[in-house]
């Protein structure tokens, strides 16, 4: 079991990163697969937010088409959304207290190794380094864990990954 951040997604979505093949590599491996694996309604809607900005991306996605790529991972028979439990505030405040120093944006982050530490996930795809603040959660980087995508193959959409 594991969540896929934000950064993952927006990579593996956007044709002019360099960040694209790798990360598009592993959702590729995820989606057919058995193993769990979760997002968080705050990753889906910073998604969404991101692939649409014009200021962001030099091709923005549509609304439409955004949403699509969450439909499409959605699809996945081992895909699920992490949502607060009962236990919420409990895990909350044990969190903080661990970690009275947290503050501003890194809160964002904060909800979604609480609700990883909530569901007993321990595993964390992304390249956002703040993850580290949180002892009890293993970030994996995509790019360090993914066996090297070459130029030239084919991703999924008939797309080739020549510049």
């Amino acid at each position: 079991m594991f969540v896929v951040d934000t950064n993952v997604l927006v990579y593996a979505a956007n044709a002019d990163c360099l960040e694209r093949l790798p990360c598009r590599k592993r959702l590729d491996e995820w989606r057919p697969g058995k193993v769990p694996w979760y997002v968080t309604w705050p990753i889906i809607y910073e998604f969404l937010r991101i692939t649409t900005h014009r200021k962001v991306l030099k091709k923005p996605f549509s609304l439409e088409g955004a949403w699509r790529f969450v439909e499409t991972l959605a699809a996945s028979p081992a895909f699920g959304v992490l949502v607060e439990t009962e236990r919420h505030e409990e895990v909350a405040k044990q969190t903080f207290e661990e970690l009275p120093e947290m503050s501003g944006n890194v809160l964002h982050d904060a909800h979604t190794a609480i609700l990883m530490r909530e569901h007993g996930i321990r595993q964390i795809y992304s390249r956002d380094t703040d993850f580290n603040l949180f002892s009890f959660l293993e970030v994996l980087d995509p790019l360090e864990t993914t066996a090297g995508v070459q130029a030239g193959e084919t991703v999924p959409g008939g797309e080739s990954t020549d510049a």
